[in-house]
């Protein structure tokens, strides 16, 4: 608790400073909580009970017109730490610059999100559901198979993305984004010199269209290679939203004989009225060694509603198939999860 009001302390301590200093004057704070309850009747494994999801503060601002940064600190304990799990803990998840002076050309660097896969990056309230996907949560570095501590998808390094290619209304056409990162996940130094590149790019033919690729090639120190590609597809318009993502990796794992694993995900979030309420479902499987009996598929429905552009209760239903449980009577099971989103 202390660790807590030192920092609730320190970000208000940043803002009071803005009537006394000119550099200061834009700086934003912001931040979120995801209140959640989950029920799950797995064999062996019945469980039911609160959890903050999520507690989230932020700073942001611009030191130069063409100069942005944020710092975002999580205060819950739901990053995972092998040697502290279920520690309640401040953690730094986002510490960056990016030099944006050009549409076409812009260069970040320190802590952020990997550029790996069109929901990686995505907002966890705007996500749409009670968790990111198991493919992305297991490939793009939240609890990622090759056994990195928790990182909510982000490294530290420096990137590189823009936009460009007009069409004749000024949207543009073509995104790109490649980066060389540490590799080892969050407040963490390199630990073998080496470091990963990750990249992607997409087109957008089409206003709420994306179709993109992306690939991710490095290693981790007592680990060994690493090496993913992905496939994604989306479209958001109109208050609708379809996405798909193939995640395919390769790379040594010391709980598998198999190097490979895989999985895809689909979805679909659909508006009963328009910016307030929406039903959703979802198709989420993922395969740790690439074989069918070490699958794991979960068949999601859905609904939420907004109170208000920073308030929503989100309801879920989820029915798993998990093969890698050695009783074949015992695959499958229910999860119900329900949540309350704020922002401020």
């Amino acid at each position: 608790m202390k660790k807590i009001l030192m920092a609730a302390l320190m970000m208000g301590a940043a803002l009071s400073t803005q009537a006394q200093n000119k550099w200061y004057e834009n700086v934003k704070f912001s931040g979120y909580g995801m209140v959640q309850y989950q029920a799950s009747d797995k064999d062996g494994a019945e469980s039911n009970g609160f959890n903050l999801r999520l507690v989230r503060m932020s700073l942001e601002g611009r030191a130069h017109e063409d100069f942005y940064w944020k710092a975002q600190m999580q205060i819950n304990g739901n990053t995972y730490d092998p040697d502290n799990a279920g520690k309640t803990d401040i953690r730094l998840v986002d510490l960056f610059g990016e030099w944006q002076k050009y549409e076409f050309f812009k260069v970040k660097a320190g802590q952020f999100k990997r550029p790996f896969t069109f929901e990686n990056p995505m907002h966890p309230i705007t996500q749409g559901f009670m968790s990111y996907s198991q493919n992305v949560s297991k490939l793009a570095g939240f609890s990622d198979r090759t056994g990195e501590q928790g990182s909510n998808g982000r490294d530290i390094g420096v990137q590189i993305q823009g936009d460009f290619l007009k069409d004749a209304s000024g949207r543009n056409l073509l995104h790109y984004q490649v980066g060389a990162f540490n590799g080892e996940g969050i407040n963490q130094k390199d630990k073998n010199n080496r470091k990963d590149i990750i990249g992607g790019m997409w087109v957008m033919p089409i206003k709420g269209m994306r179709i993109g690729a992306f690939g991710w090639t490095g290693s981790r120190a007592g680990v060994g290679e690493k090496n993913r590609y992905a496939f994604s597809g989306e479209y958001a318009a109109n208050d609708w939203t379809f996405r798909t993502e193939y995640i395919h990796s390769q790379g040594w794992n010391a709980a598998h004989t198999s190097d490979k694993a895989d999985g895809i995900y689909a979805l679909c979030i659909a508006p009963i009225q328009k910016n307030k309420m929406h039903v959703k479902a979802r198709y989420d499987l993922y395969r740790e060694a690439k074989e069918w009996n070490q699958s794991k598929t979960q068949y999601e429905v859905g609904a939420d509603y907004m109170f208000t552009k920073n308030l929503q209760i989100n309801l879920e239903y989820a029915r798993v198939n998990d093969r890698t449980i050695a009783n074949p009577d015992k695959h499958s099971y229910n999860m119900v999860d329900v949540e309350l989103d704020f922002r401020f």
